[in-house]
């Protein structure tokens, strides 16, 4: 499909159209009599009502608020204004009323800012404040253009609320005074940049499109928690707290000496970036150094310096850093407001929170009023809540992203990224780190990939401005990583082990942890751990729901810290920014940086009488969760070969391993690619996804809240904030072609005038001893019954 650029819109066609508008467009005298008042949104109390020309002019005026830091704020006023001007239609004022249904009110505004504006974002984000972003191609817009202006069949079988834009027009008029000038469009490039600026205008006016409604309907309710006004940055008052911890930490005799001083110099180091002009950032350090309050310093007194600074955004991979990295920041900033930090994921604070006392309850709700549109100032959200964002086309995705202008972004462990989303990330990103949204990235990490390598595949199509040529904090990484050098590395890769040969191993290692690349190895070696009689044995991978994997966290932390027996067999969910300090680690052979990350939980903290030790071997069964992961295990294989070892302390081995990488792996997506070129927001939202799954969520019996939400859904059916509360308790679980199976209980939405409408992927575990406390969901092994359990 041709894509259609801004300067386009004066090519022949839209002449054509345009001359088709006028050629169908009623007479004035064809115009009704128009009442007095024209309403945007009723309310139980018929004196409540808001009017169009309140809603038309708070909206446009909070949209050019939020718009104005990146420049926008006369193309989000110009949204603002039309993006309810269907709304002065007759037929929709019957349907405030009950009288009609069906309606598009959106449309007509579209229509107005592609026609007369010539303003493509402006019309896509007004097409889209209610169905989601389309798109920008020639054909899609040709069809939006049809539809006003022929009344042609509409694509969700709705109706104009009225096909008479001149009329709308004169009804806003009427009530506003005027419309601002037409005016000639700026020329544009079809481009990853072009994507997201039309996306931070579109957030623009759909959180103040959100706002002014939420404001107006909540008027007057009971039960109504008003938005709360988060506190702000504070970041000189914040930097001090983070100062005065890092001298605790320095002194802090229980620390070894060497570590002590290594994270002292790290956190030094990202002192004095600060003040550099960049806007694209690489943090490169040893696991163990500090990273995390490390890269705090560096955003709290570049706030400090700059005041265009107006939030934190850390962005982690997974949740058990993240609630890792949660504890840390609200235990440093607890005096600076309930609100100021804000953390945001699937699982946030909605467990049992109906059950919670007032004041409980009341926080949450304040919380996920914030959520919503990352208003605070330090937000702490995953890899995939961020990016994803970031791509989206749907409004409550992105209505939170114009508050990451003039954000400094933490992206820790950045070496999860998939290398096939590298390329059109990037592009975005690059993007974001530009003067226009002063947004200041940064990439951290022990194994840092190579992104820039990629410089020229990210340039293409992109404006001049756009590259990634990160500046890298930390000088000298090879003396850095010298320094923290605390684990000997054994390549036990000559020949495969067997399970029972691997666990005769581990019953040298009192405390150990032992790594592989899939589920049902993890779980075999449990099994014949217990057959050897070992001690101390703790299973952990995504078979077990999120909130068991916490809970066993906690209790493996105090073991090692008692020094009591702990083996535990894991698969990679245990790797990235885990607190887990073992004097031996066993991983599968594995993408590098995996390998990398399994021995950043061994000796993590240098407190060992000697060095820690990692095995690296190859299991019997040499399997991979995907082909992407088996591509970089068998170059990890061929360096191997090549080299005979790889030094894991030298920065420069992973530079090697991912530029093989990017040479063997699709690091661009086509298919997303074409999207970019056809502008096509809601494809490009629909296949960028980090996480590649066709999976189901099984809600398991882990303990008796679990119980008590799995059968609330039994009773009433299951709802969005059911799905949210029940989160903690659910485990992925793929399903093949012969249809459910017996050992899975069907859900349906929260019943409504007695129709059962069956959820396709939401289930319960229909037989509680299929989740069971050692090896969690296992139907594969029939229950208790076909395994060995504690």
């Amino acid at each position: 499909m041709e894509a259609l650029e801004p300067e386009n819109l004066r090519h022949k066609w839209l002449e054509e159209v345009r001359a088709g508008v006028d050629m169908h467009r009623p007479k004035e005298s064809d115009n009704r009599e128009a009442p007095v008042q024209y309403w945007a949104h009723t309310h139980k109390d018929r004196s409540r009502w808001q009017s169009m020309q309140e809603h038309a002019s708070e909206v446009a005026r909070l949209a050019s608020t939020k718009a104005a830091y990146f420049g926008e704020s006369e193309k989000a006023r110009l949204a603002g204004l039309l993006h309810d001007i269907g709304k002065y239609g007759d037929l929709f004022q019957r349907r405030l009323e009950g009288k009609e249904s069906g309606l598009d009110h959106w449309s007509a505004g579209a229509h107005i800012a592609l026609t007369e504006y010539r303003a493509l974002e402006v019309a896509l984000v007004i097409q889209g404040h209610h169905i989601g972003l389309q798109s920008g191609a020639v054909q899609s817009l040709r069809e939006l253009l049809d539809l006003v202006a022929l009344n042609q069949k509409h694509p969700l079988d709705l109706r104009l609320s009225e096909t008479n834009t001149e009329l709308l027009k004169q009804r806003l008029i009427a009530d506003l005074g005027s419309l601002p000038p037409s005016s000639q469009p700026v020329s544009k490039k079809v481009s990853a940049a072009e994507m997201l600026d039309t996306r931070m205008l579109f957030s623009a006016l759909v959180d103040a499109d959100f706002l002014d409604t939420e404001r107006t309907m909540n008027q007057g309710r009971p039960q109504f928690v008003p938005r709360p006004r988060p506190p702000e940055l504070q970041a000189a008052r914040a930097l001090e707290l983070l100062e005065a911890r890092l001298e605790e930490l320095s002194a802090d005799q229980n620390i070894p000496p060497k570590t002590r001083k290594l994270r002292r110099d790290l956190a030094d180091a990202c002192a004095q970036a600060a003040h550099h002009s960049a806007l694209a950032f690489t943090l490169t350090a040893p696991t163990g150094s500090g990273k995390t309050l490390a890269m705090l310093r560096f955003a709290l007194r570049r706030a400090v310096h700059d005041p265009r600074v107006r939030r934190i955004v850390v962005v982690l991979p997974f949740l058990t850093i993240l609630d890792q990295t949660v504890d840390i920041y609200r235990g440093l900033f607890a005096e600076l407001g309930e609100h100021y930090i804000l953390e945001h994921h699937s699982l946030t604070g909605l467990r049992g929170t109906e059950k919670a006392d007032d004041a409980v309850a009341q926080s949450e709700k304040e919380k996920r009023l914030l959520s919503e549109n990352w208003d605070a100032p330090i937000i702490i959200t995953t890899s995939v809540q961020l990016l994803e964002s970031l791509h989206a086309g749907r409004p409550s995705a992105c209505r939170k992203l114009h508050h990451l202008a003039g954000s400094i972004v933490l992206f820790d462990e950045v070496q999860t990224l998939p290398t096939r989303l590298a390329v059109p990330t990037l592009k975005t990103l690059a993007r974001l780190a530009s003067e226009k949204y002063h947004c200041t990235v940064l990439f951290s990490t022990a194994t840092q990939p190579a992104f820039d390598l990629l410089n020229d595949v990210i340039r293409k199509g992109e404006p001049e401005t756009s590259s990634w040529q990160p500046s890298e904090i930390v000088t000298g990484q090879q003396e850095l990583f010298g320094r923290a050098k605390r684990v000997n590395t054994t390549w036990n890769t000559q020949a495969a082990q067997t399970w029972p040969e691997l666990v005769a191993q581990l019953t040298r290692h009192p405390q150990a942890l032992c790594i592989v690349n899939l589920k049902r190895q993890a779980h075999t070696l449990t099994k014949e751990a217990q057959k050897q009689g070992l001690e101390g044995i703790y299973h952990l991978s995504t078979a077990l729901c999120p909130q068991h994997r916490r809970d066993l966290l906690a209790q493996i932390v105090e073991d090692l810290k008692a020094n009591r027996p702990c083996r535990v067999f894991a698969t990679q969910c245990v790797e990235a920014g885990v607190d887990l300090d073992f004097p031996a680690v066993y991983r599968a052979l594995a993408p590098l940086d995996a390998i990398a990350q399994a021995r950043g939980r061994c000796n993590r903290h240098d407190a060992q009488t000697k060095p820690g030790s990692l095995t690296v071997f190859i299991p019997e069964e040499e399997k991979y969760p995907t082909k992407a992961y088996e591509q970089a295990a068998s170059l990890t294989k061929s360096l191997l070969v090549e080299h005979g070892s790889l030094d894991l302390d030298d920065p420069e081995t992973y530079r090697r391993f991912y530029s093989g990488l990017y040479s063997i792996a699709n690091t661009t997506h086509p298919e997303l690619e074409s999207f970019i070129t056809s502008q096509n927001y809601q494809e490009f939202a629909r296949r960028y996804r980090l996480i590649e799954t066709n999976a189901v969520n099984v809600v398991v019996p882990y303990n008796d809240d679990a119980r008590t939400l799995m059968q609330e859904a039994r009773d009433l059916g299951i709802s969005g904030n059911w799905m949210r509360r029940v989160r903690g308790y659910t485990v992925p679980h793929f399903l093949d072609k012969t249809g459910t199976p017996p050992y899975l209980e069907p859900l349906f939405l929260r019943y409504q005038w007695g129709q059962r409408t069956e959820v396709p992927d939401w289930f319960l575990c229909a037989d509680e001893s299929l989740y069971h406390r050692l090896l969690g969901f296992t139907p594969e092994e029939g229950g208790a019954q076909g395994a060995l359990v504690l």
